[in-house]
């Protein structure tokens, strides 16, 4: 193992939550090694011996490395140790964060089970933007559009709904409307309002090919005219002078996974607010 790198390994998540955050935190660090392949094993809501004792007879049929989030200190202890003795590397993966809390606030913190998820105000704030943005995909403008955080444009197959679901998820109410040359913008999108917005793009032969396989699955499209990259082409262009008539950002997604496209507009949005807050004050 020290000499040559395997195909693949086996990686063992346990957590006494979703196993959200640990499934994150090892996907971020698995994907640096290209050249040998994670099978993950995700164990969720283990929180008894008897669920620990399942978990380590997995772990031993099939060894590899094991990351954990558990709290509860007779659990951990027993994982550890088994662990060890199976030669099966362990780490609790917030260890060296919590260790940095309490250096630098100068006490040991409080172990809860799930405490991320815990019901408070941000939680619920985090629901009503998912049910706000499910409820106002595709073009399902709000009667009110100021309801909306962000407004996201793009024409077919940009990541619209996917991103604007992802926006949710982190707390904004998400909007979007499909871009189409021949179909004019709802005058409340082009009337001034208080919604961030900002439009998507993607290379044109990107978007034929996600098209094209689109149009292979549902059959809802005429294919000529869905995938010619003539047409994909003056769809870009139209967004793009939308956008710059209205001094809207355009935001590139060719190469950017949804997550990294959903960073970059709350980075904008909140660009956009504080300019929006010093230009009040200079008034």
């Amino acid at each position: 193992m020290a000499n040559a790198l395997p195909s693949y390994f086996h990686l063992h998540l346990v957590s006494d939550s979703t196993g959200e955050t640990l499934t994150t935190i090892a996907k971020a660090a698995a994907v640096q090694y290209a050249d040998a392949r994670a099978i993950e094993h995700v164990y969720p809501l283990i929180r008894s011996r008897r669920q620990i004792e399942r978990v380590l007879q997995e772990i031993e049929s099939a060894p590899g490395i094991v990351l954990y989030t558990i709290v509860n200190k007779e659990l951990t202890v027993d994982l550890e140790r088994r662990c060890k003795e199976m030669g099966s590397p362990c780490l609790y993966v917030l260890d060296p964060i919590m260790k940095l809390f309490e250096s630098y606030l100068g006490t040991a913190s409080t172990p809860i089970v799930a405490g991320q998820h815990v019901l408070d105000q941000e939680y619920f704030r985090r629901i009503d933007a998912l049910n706000f943005t499910m409820m106002h995909d595709d073009g399902k403008l709000p009667d009110n559009l100021a309801e909306a955080d962000i407004l996201v444009l793009g024409i077919s197959r940009t990541s619209k709904t996917p991103t604007s679901i992802y926006l949710a998820q982190r707390g904004y109410k998400t909007t979007n409307l499909p871009l189409v040359p021949s179909i004019p913008l709802p005058e409340v999108v082009t009337a001034p309002h208080a919604t961030f917005t900002v439009c998507l793009v993607a290379a044109a032969e990107r978007i034929a090919e996600i098209r094209r396989n689109r149009v292979r699955l549902l059959s809802d499209r005429p294919l000529e005219t869905y995938v010619d990259l003539k047409e994909i082409q003056a769809e870009i262009a139209y967004t793009r002078r939308l956008a710059a008539k209205h001094g809207w950002p355009v935001i590139d997604v060719t190469r950017r996974s949804v997550e990294e496209t959903a960073a970059t507009i709350i980075k904008l949005y909140y660009d956009w607010k504080e300019a929006a807050v010093s230009a009040d004050g200079q008034v």
